[in-house]
């Protein structure tokens, strides 16, 4: 018995480490579309250090969430209306965008809070609408619930960087927002169609082919006077 293990170990860990390296590369690639959210959520804020605060704290509490969700996933899969229930809230977030009132700019905006705590749980409930599809992928990839939960670790640390990233730049690129807006939209729509019949659902390369197009048009135009948020110590003292 310990003979046959010994010749199995290489090869087990080779596949082991091609189905880990398979979920990383799938969580990068599915983080783009969350991160870009999370980071126009943060913008509600509308001050860089309680942005900084509300990612980390809702990313911290998003984690939680998510690895319940991987823990959870075989039971959670069982009830359509988890997903439903995902579906419907990506589908108003973009919808609230969409139809809200243009500013001077001609843009549309996201929610605005007033307070670090009311901008906290939505960014962990976005994420784990988001989850919703990815982690139905990661168990279709691989049955082994630690590798999903290193991926989903992983997801998060990416999602992080990200974040930081794209909250840069949606005050260079006009059009980013819309574009990351569009993706929500594309996330619950496919939720939705796999509560309909999941027949339906796209195969995830051309879910990818599509969200690669929308980060093409959303990076398509810079702003022309980009006006990056102050701190409270770089604001000019007022006249005494």
């Amino acid at each position: 018995m310990l003979d046959q293990f010994l010749e199995a170990s290489p090869n087990l860990g080779f596949d082991t480490l091609m189905v880990l390296l398979v979920l990383i590369s799938l969580e990068a690639v599915l983080s783009a579309d969350n991160a870009i959210a999370l980071a126009a959520l943060a913008q509600g804020l509308e001050d860089k250090q309680l942005e900084q605060r509300a990612l980390n704290l809702g990313l911290a509490l998003a984690l939680v969430l998510r690895l319940g969700l991987i823990l959870t996933a075989t039971w959670v899969t069982k009830f359509w209306q988890f997903q439903l229930l995902g579906a419907v809230y990506l589908l108003w977030l973009a919808l609230q965008y969409f139809t809200s009132k243009t500013d001077a700019q001609d843009h549309h905006h996201g929610p605005r809070f007033t307070s670090l705590w009311q901008a906290i749980p939505l960014i962990a409930v976005t994420d784990l609408a988001f989850s919703l599809d990815s982690v139905t992928t990661a168990i279709a990839v691989s049955q082994e619930t630690w590798l999903v939960l290193i991926g989903g670790l992983i997801g998060i640390i990416t999602l992080r960087c990200m974040a930081e990233l794209f909250i840069r730049w949606l005050e260079e690129f006009v059009y980013l927002q819309d574009a990351g807006y569009c993706t929500v939209s594309l996330v619950g729509l496919r939720l939705l169609l796999r509560v309909i019949n999941p027949d339906l659902v796209p195969p995830e390369w051309m879910m990818i082919t599509a969200i690669g197009l929308l980060f093409v048009w959303g990076f398509s135009r810079h702003n022309p006077s980009p006006t990056p948020k102050q701190t409270d110590d770089q604001r000019p003292p007022k006249d005494e």
